[in-house]
């Protein structure tokens, strides 16, 4: 597919747990082991080398298609699970023990927790009644496959530009996926040139880089573009129910972090039952829930904003010498430098134990 995303060593650990990251790697993904971030100008540079921070990688880029096959490959081998496909919530009936869940089929579900995992426009948050804060930068993401002259040589490459950012992801055949966020107008327009056309514009945004790459681009695949919002629900949980990943909330892609948060909500939640389990409290008690919604929703919220303010810094360009300034510190900031890597990895102090490497036989048995 045309939608890749950048999965963090965290999110490559959880879905080991879960089976799925073999399946992964037996086909198509490119780990990268340096990040590059411009400005706009090339007058400040960030760059980030794997091993300086001691990693194999900074991340692995990865079509968002063949992760959903990976997984569902792995819950059609997985016992004690009974899948109802298709089917589609109509409604919710929650009670002092449990969940009723109404399906369209006419059939109900009672269950002790629900866990809403259907994307941005979730119907569970919907039926929960859960309100977001919603922004709409009013941008476009265009992404393409892009071929260059000088093969991707496992780059995470990110230059900001008026308008909004242009990043070429590296692919496991020395391609870049890029994802270029534009102005909705604009965005329209690009999708609307000729091949020749719109690679003229993409070479002549992307020149300059480090090292003269990505330099000439000789084709471009088929198009497309998405929407750029953010979305913060006001609370992850219900009674008997939680939420998680973009049904919980939505972040701008300029750092490359919305499929990881969505996982190591997962981790959290697994983590979150596991240690009541243990401590002999009630899995999917009110309290207990309420202790994964202050942990992931706070979490959530500082790389949410974090994001937002980062992308206002980066957008104006009056703002231009204040960005040199911030970029040239961190540059020369170790301590900056590693806590931007910990975060960017899913390695920070708050991060669920199994994005840090636990095994989940681990949570079980201490």
């Amino acid at each position: 597919g045309l939608r890749v995303s950048a999965f963090s060593p965290a999110s490559s650990d959880i879905l080991t747990e879960a089976g799925a990251w073999r399946q992964v790697e037996r086909q198509r993904h490119c780990a990268y082991r340096r990040m590059v971030v411009e400005d706009r100008d090339e007058a400040s540079r960030l760059t980030f080398e794997a091993p300086e921070f001691g990693l194999e990688r900074l991340g692995t880029i990865v079509e968002n298609d063949l992760v959903q096959w990976s997984l569902w490959q792995s819950l059609l081998v997985t016992g004690g699970v009974e899948i109802l496909c298709p089917e589609r919530v109509v409604g919710l009936e929650g009670s002092g023990s449990a969940m009723r869940v109404r399906l369209d089929s006419g059939s109900d579900i009672e269950c002790g927790l629900l866990v809403g995992a259907d994307g941005a426009n979730s119907e569970i948050r919907r039926l929960l009644g859960i309100s977001q804060d919603f922004w709409d930068y009013g941008q476009q993401g265009v992404v393409a496959v892009v071929e260059t002259e000088t093969p991707n040589p496992g780059v995470a490459w990110q230059r900001f530009m008026d308008g909004g950012p242009l990043a070429f992801l590296p692919l496991q055949d020395g391609a870049s996926s890029i994802v270029w966020s534009r102005p909705e107008a604009e965005a329209a327009r690009l999708l609307a040139l000729g091949d020749d056309e719109f690679i003229a514009e993409l070479e002549n945004a992307a020149a300059g880089g480090e090292g003269h790459w990505p330099g000439r681009i000789l084709g471009s695949g088929p198009r497309a573009a998405f929407p750029l919002t953010m979305r913060l629900s006001e609370r992850y949980t219900a009674r008997h129910a939680v939420l998680v990943g973009d049904a919980a909330h939505v972040v701008h892609p300029l750092a490359g972090q919305g499929v990881n948060l969505g996982l190591l909500d997962v981790a959290g939640l697994v983590e979150t039952l596991v240690l009541a389990r243990r401590e002999d409290e009630a899995p999917f008690a009110a309290k207990t829930l309420q202790k994964f919604d202050r942990w992931r929703r706070s979490e959530a919220e500082v790389m949410a904003r974090g994001i937002h303010g980062l992308r206002g810094l980066f957008t104006p360009e009056e703002l231009g010498p204040l960005r040199r300034l911030g970029i040239g510190l961190v540059a020369r900031s170790w301590t900056a430098r590693e806590a931007f890597i910990r975060r960017a990895t899913g390695r920070n102090r708050n991060a669920p134990a199994l994005a840090r490497g636990s095994a989940l036989t681990d949570l079980l048995r201490s």
